[in-house]
């Protein structure tokens, strides 16, 4: 028997290894092994099995080694074919007999490593958390105490006669909380067992992410309205993906439950997909609610044991529903009914690096594979999936009111080109947007504000000559963080003390451009200086939990005031908040990305989606200095069809998705010349396959990131794969030097 396997590092290559006879019963597809690799040892897992003789090789390599005497994947030799000028090494170890992979979840990989030209290893080491199959991966144990079932007859002190007495009403306990809860020693705990009145042995200990979770009461499902009961049977009876296409506060979450709830029933699992961890902490708890302990929960915020523990609950079936972000979309969930993709409009979905894969189409693709169904939700869906439902590939099912007491909120745009007078704040805040914050503090009602830029001011100017203080490994001007006094660098991380002088020209008249969040919740502790303010930002949330403890401090009426970036757009249900305001609609509507649009459409509407919904009605004032931009009209209006069908005919007109695949080839090095001489040769050598709409070679917008220059080549055409072929025959015949990185993002989400 033979086995080819994917080892822990991306070569984009198979290696057959012999199969011990001792192993052959035990060995499976998608299990993790231990193999010899050059001079050391590796692991990897199993992606194809053979166990004929004869059969022709066509999906792999052989490998006994680390150099050229692999074949490549399209050789056709026989494993046994006597012209082998070497034998191959047998498989040192099953590292878990488990597989930790099943054969659709391999099949998905293999899917998305094709699709997206990416090593199949990097897929998979994408699929598992690295915290799982680390060598020293383990379960937690500790020990614990449970009373005797016949307990001998021993002569005992009051003091141990009471320990004894305790043990036995609290039914015993992990040895550590009983000596904590009981003010005793671990020597008189064991005491105890030598007597024989408890038994103490080591058990494995959940490392539990919903520790603090556990108390909430649970719920019952709620009575749906028509248009949710609706949506639901379009769910239930689906036999291809459906958009859930809801305005904001319309009740989708209620519907995934009990959708989700129907699988449950069916001894089905599911998978709740969303796009920021910060949302994971409101929607871990409306699910915990429901399915109390049946939830398990995946993403980057876990400690190491913590993503182990949950991963194996999935995997052995004790866990049966799944909350997580893009990364959950590998969760090994038994027996899968379900794919919930909530906000799939949100580019948080796609991965920036290998492999650059959007988790929103592996969940359909997914679904496909696993015969489950997906459900994509949004009240400001993308234009891909908008096409889709057009051209019949999705159903829809369609709320178009809020559910409950709720009302949609009403919107006023306010023009910050005019002047702004008996402004205590400058042109932060408008004079309208002042005395709604007012009203509300006056109510003790609660406020949003909304601004997508982190730290105090964008950048540090000279007032004298101009000069503006600038990161030297980008082309970026460093940004002004007023909490610590340094100016930081939003690319690279890099920092340095805030200067006195222009490091130019030496004029001592630094002035600080540009608003950030710091700066924002300066100006309005100033203007309302008895109100409280709590600040969500990537500043604001680096520790663990950060996330929760500022959502449920808002949450619980601790501040009057939530100030935050995009990570307060959506997704978020506080029944207090009657107005929402941005404080600058503009700042992604001037990108340079054919998708600027839409995605301003998309924050202005979410983040509007906020206010009024509860009983309390609602109010959101826009600051733009372009209020007659039509994705900010629109927006204020909630008219995500005339939006849709206005921006559709623009991107069709210009050939730009969902009227093709659109891929971008990024060139990095940290010679310029280099990168830019070989992103014209390859714009040059793409233009002549036929199918393809390649771009000249340009400097990509940000130029320079972290000291590398960045060079960039669209590439458009009707099919993925015309794109992927191309791209794979270009590394063949001009493969990139050691000094220059070349990788392709298909169906790029951003073109910065």
């Amino acid at each position: 028997m033979f086995a080819r396997v994917a080892i822990d590092l991306a070569l984009d290559r198979l290696f057959t290894y012999e199969v011990p006879k001792e192993l052959e019963k035990k060995l499976a597809v998608g299990q993790l092994l231990s193999v010899p690799f050059g001079h050391r040892t590796a692991r990897g897992f199993v992606m194809e099995l053979e166990r004929g003789n004869g059969t022709t090789e066509t999906t792999g390599t052989d490998g006994t080694d680390e150099d050229s005497r692999a074949t490549s994947r399209d050789s056709n030799l026989s494993l046994k074919d006597p012209k082998r000028p070497y034998s191959l090494k047998p498989i040192d170890a099953i590292v878990d007999e488990e597989p930790f992979f099943s054969t659709r979840l391999l099949e998905l990989v293999r899917s998305l490593a094709a699709y997206t030209a990416a090593p199949v290893e990097s897929v998979l080491k994408a699929a598992v958390p690295a915290a799982v199959v680390k060598p020293n991966a383990r379960a937690k144990e500790l020990y614990f105490i449970s009373p005797a079932l016949a307990p001998m007859a021993v002569p005992m002190t009051a003091r141990r006669q009471w320990l004894y007495d305790q043990i036995v009403r609290l039914g015993g306990g992990w040895m550590q909380q009983l000596c904590r809860e009981l003010k005793t020693t671990p020597a008189s705990l064991k005491e105890l067992g030598r007597l024989g009145l408890v038994t103490i042995a080591p058990r494995q200990k959940r490392r539990d992410p919903l520790g603090n979770m556990r108390r909430i009461l649970p719920t019952k499902p709620l009575p749906l309205n028509d248009e949710q009961t609706a949506a639901l049977g379009v769910i239930s009876a689906a036999t291809k993906p459906v958009l859930l296409f809801g305005v904001t506060g319309s009740g989708k979450t209620e519907v995934y439950l009990q959708a989700i709830a129907k699988e449950l029933e069916s001894d089905r699992g599911a998978i709740v997909m969303v796009p920021e961890i910060s949302l994971t902490p409101q929607t871990v708890r409306r699910f915990a609610s429901r399915f109390g302990d049946k939830v398990a929960v995946l993403h980057s915020a876990l400690s190491n044991g913590e993503r182990y523990d949950e991963w194996h609950r999935i995997r052995s079936g004790a866990a049966r529903v799944v909350v997580g972000p893009r990364s959950a979309v590998f969760a090994p969930v038994r027996d899968l009914g379900l794919i919930v993709v909530d906000e799939e409009h949100d580019s948080s979905y796609k991965q920036d690096d290998n492999p650059r894969y959007n988790a929103r189409d592996a969940a359909v693709l997914r679904g496909k594979i696993e015969g489950a169904r997906v459900v994509l939700g949004s009240a400001t869906p993308s234009l891909e999936t908008w096409h889709n439902v057009s051209l019949g590939k999705y159903e829809l099912a369609e709320m178009k009111c809020r559910a409950g007491a709720g009302t949609l909120p009403a919107v006023r745009l306010v023009d910050m080109s005019a002047p702004q007078r008996g402004d205590s704040s400058g042109a932060i805040f408008s004079r309208e947007l002042l005395d709604a914050v007012k009203l509300r503090l006056d109510r003790h009602e609660q406020t949003i504000l909304f601004l997508n830029r982190r730290g105090y001011s964008r950048s540090v100017t000279c007032a004298v000559c101009g000069a503006t203080v600038d990161c030297p490994e980008c082309s970026l001007p460093y940004t002004y963080h007023r909490a610590d006094d340094c100016c930081r660098c939003h690319i690279c991380g890099g920092w340095i003390p805030t200067p006195k002088v222009c490091p130019v020209c030496g004029a001592p008249a630094l002035q600080y451009k540009g608003i950030g969040t710091q700066r924002a919740e300066a100006a309005l502790a100033k203007c309302f200086p008895n109100a409280k303010i709590l600040r969500m930002d990537a500043d604001s949330t680096s520790r663990k939990n950060s996330h929760d403890d500022i959502l449920s401090a808002f949450r619980r009426g601790e501040a009057d005031v939530l100030l935050g970036t995009q990570m307060i757009a959506k997704g978020l249900d506080f029944p207090n908040v009657t107005l929402v305001g941005v404080l600058n609609a503009d700042s992604s509507l001037n990108m340079p990305d054919f998708r600027a649009a839409e995605r301003t459409f998309q924050l202005l509407a979410q983040v509007s989606g906020r206010a009024g919904r509860a009983e309390l009605p609602g109010e959101v004032i826009i600051q733009s200095y372009d209020p007659s931009a039509p994705a900010i009209v629109a927006a204020a209006r909630g008219d995500f069809a005339a939006f849709a069908k206005e921006e559709l005919s623009v991107r069709e007109e210009c050939f730009f998705p969902p009227f093709c695949h659109l891929a971008a080839v990024n060139l990095r090095s940290k010679d310029l010349k280099l990168v830019s001489s070989w992103a014209d040769m390859y714009a040059k050598s793409l233009m002549k396959v036929k199918g393809l709409t390649v771009s000249e070679a340009v400097p990509s917008a940000l130029e320079k990131a972290d000291g590398w220059y960045r060079w960039q080549v669209v590439v458009r055409a009707p099919s993925v794969s015309t794109i992927v072929k191309a791209w794979r025959w270009l590394l063949a015949q001009r493969p990139p030097p050691a000094a220059l990185r070349a990788a392709i993002d298909v169906d790029a989400f951003c073109l910065i």
